[in-house]
């Protein structure tokens, strides 16, 4: 079935393709939602996107890499537009296997993945190197929400796939150096997504410590600059929220 939706494909830093779908009708600016693709030796994808969304997802892989050739897959958390099309991409990358931390191993995936999950971030500091990127699994419980939780680091190119982190609506650009912390401020406001925990800064401040030049967020634009100033400056921002 035509949707009339359409998916762009841009590399927002070396090896990795962000592949984004705009929809309307989700806020009255619409909502994006992307995958990041890491090419390398044994290519990773960072979110799966919705079943319905798994056509026009499975083609923009297709313009990078052949999908069978597709070996990791993995997202920050258990919810649709993360893992809906999980099992749909095993299915079409007879080679790939889905990868997560312990907790969201035990909770869901064991059972939810049609091929057993591979547990990552066993070991403080181990890295997962797929050939062209040396990727750090961090477990983040209910930041910014849901207590599986975890995001990834790859150390090669400084970038922080930042899952819902900064999430904010409207149409963007692929890349952006412009603040994203006001706009996801104001998305907060709107849809109140986010655990204003006790856990929240100091795993914000674990993050910024990474120092990450790119921060690869999964609603809106990307950011290249200062990730660390930005992590920082969300924790203020969520900080004045919670009072």
């Amino acid at each position: 079935m035509d949707t009339g939706l359409q998916t762009k494909v841009d590399e927002i830093a070396s090896g990795i393709f962000r592949i984004s779908t705009w929809v309307p009708g989700i806020t009255e600016h619409g909502f994006t939602f992307n995958q990041f693709l890491l090419t390398g030796d044994e290519p990773f994808l960072f979110h799966c996107g919705m079943r319905q969304l798994f056509p026009l997802v499975s083609a923009a892989i297709a313009k990078v890499i052949p999908i069978e050739q597709l070996r990791w897959i993995s997202f920050a958390h258990i919810e649709a537009d993360e893992c809906g099309a999980m099992n749909m991409l095993l299915a079409a990358a007879p080679q790939a296997q889905v990868i997560h931390g312990p907790l969201a191993c035990m909770l869901s995936l064991t059972d939810m993945c049609d091929r057993p999950p591979v547990v990552a971030g066993t070991e403080p500091g181990d890295t997962h190197d797929i050939g062209g990127h040396r990727l750090r699994y961090i477990a983040t419980p209910h930041v910014p929400h849901n207590w599986e939780s975890g995001l990834w680091f790859d150390e090669t190119t400084s970038t922080l796939l930042a899952g819902d982190l900064f999430t904010h609506t409207g149409q963007c650009p692929a890349l952006t150096e412009s603040d994203c912390i006001a706009p996801a401020l104001e998305a907060e406001e709107l849809f109140h997504a986010t655990g204003l925990t006790t856990n929240l800064a100091p795993t914000l401040e674990q993050l910024a410590q990474l120092t990450p030049t790119t921060l690869a967020l999964m609603h809106g634009a990307s950011f290249t600059g200062d990730g660390a100033a930005q992590l920082r400056g969300l924790a203020d921002g969520y900080a004045a929220m919670a009072g």
